[in-house]
């Protein structure tokens, strides 16, 4: 099993090559790959260096799977050529997220729907991987009509140059700047480009990918995204209008059996998820589940996750280990 990362020597990349060795991924060769402004650089995996290689060099060698965090304009290049090679792509960009001939998979939820023909799958943005892994289950149960949704988004979900923005603020040193205002002791509402529509392209990620992974265009969503200074962690408020009315302790025990979620909610002892208790953890962790007295059929709680893993690199991951297990590379 060869298996291509590229976008090796990215925030994501580093990410996905830890994930890959904590999990014993069963790779028998490992491509590092990157811009060739990057080849030549070394990387180590399970204590070994390997030597970066340009995206050309990668598709010759007709790696199994290639698991891209490279960005948009490079995925939309390159996942074709390496697809038109045999390769499965797996992207972590939003490139390929809302192409009706493209699944957009969390492998809890619909990783079923994956054939051997799928040879470019998406992967979701890190706010709406979050999110539906603790909706899915309500969905299918209750029903639902309607979210509105606050996130609290860490900087590393902006890159490398914002965690120097955060690190040179906290130092008082002048340097880049990846936001348009300075982010420590600040919060701004401001996640991504805006649209015509007054929303940021991440805004609209929440409601179009959410719709298109539990497969109901039905549901009405609105979203408002923050950026906050937190180094990595990506936290939801989430409100949900059900269609059917349901039992508050039959729901928080759904979302204990649910795979991927950990309830942490008890107000006796503050226990609650935040980002720090996130951090290095696959998992989605939930608290916070009250019924929201203002409107029927409703409920409100609290998701926080890492980003960078279960919302980009693990996410990946088990898209790959899905396909490995099922014979579909």
């Amino acid at each position: 099993m060869k298996i291509a990362v590229v976008g090796a020597t990215g925030m994501v990349g580093n990410v996905m090559l830890k994930v890959l060795e904590e999990r014993n991924f069963p790779l028998t060769e490992l491509l590092v790959v990157a811009s060739e402004r990057s080849a030549g650089k070394t990387l180590v995996y399970k204590g070994e260096e390997h030597t970066v290689i340009g995206l050309q060099d990668a598709v010759d060698q007709k790696p199994d799977i290639a698991l891209f965090s490279a960005g948009g304009s490079t995925s939309l290049e390159w996942a074709p050529v390496f697809a038109a090679a045999g390769t499965t792509v797996i992207d972590n960009s939003s490139a390929w997220r809302m192409d009706p001939g493209k699944k957009l998979v969390v492998p809890e939820i619909n990783a079923g729907e994956l054939t051997k023909e799928d040879k470019i799958i998406a992967n979701p943005n890190c706010s709406t991987i979050q999110m539906v892994v603790a909706l899915a289950p309500l969905h299918k149960k209750y029903g639902i009509k309607r979210l509105v949704i606050s996130t609290y988004q860490s900087i590393s979900g902006t890159g490398v140059k914002a965690v120097q923005q955060l690190e040179n603020e906290y130092k008082g040193i002048k340097g880049e700047m990846a936001y348009p205002y300075p982010i420590h002791r600040n919060a701004l509402p401001h996640c991504d480009v805006f649209e015509e529509n007054g929303y940021t392209k991440e805004e609209m990620k929440l409601v179009n990918e959410t719709r298109k992974i539990l497969n109901d265009d039905s549901i009405a969503v609105t979203a408002t995204a923050v950026r906050i200074p937190v180094a990595g962690g990506h936290s939801e408020s989430i409100n949900i209008e059900f269609e059917r009315d349901f039992d508050i302790n039959e729901l928080r025990q759904l979302l204990h059996e649910t795979d991927g979620v950990v309830v942490k909610d008890n107000l006796e002892t503050n226990t609650y998820p935040m980002p720090i208790y996130a951090e290095g953890k696959d998992d989605v962790f939930v608290g916070r589940i009250r019924r929201d007295e203002s409107q029927a059929k409703s409920l409100n709680m609290w998701v926080v996750s890492d980003n960078l893993r279960k919302g980009a690199a693990t996410n990946t991951i088990q898209i790959a280990e899905y396909l490995i297990k099922q014979g579909l590379v």
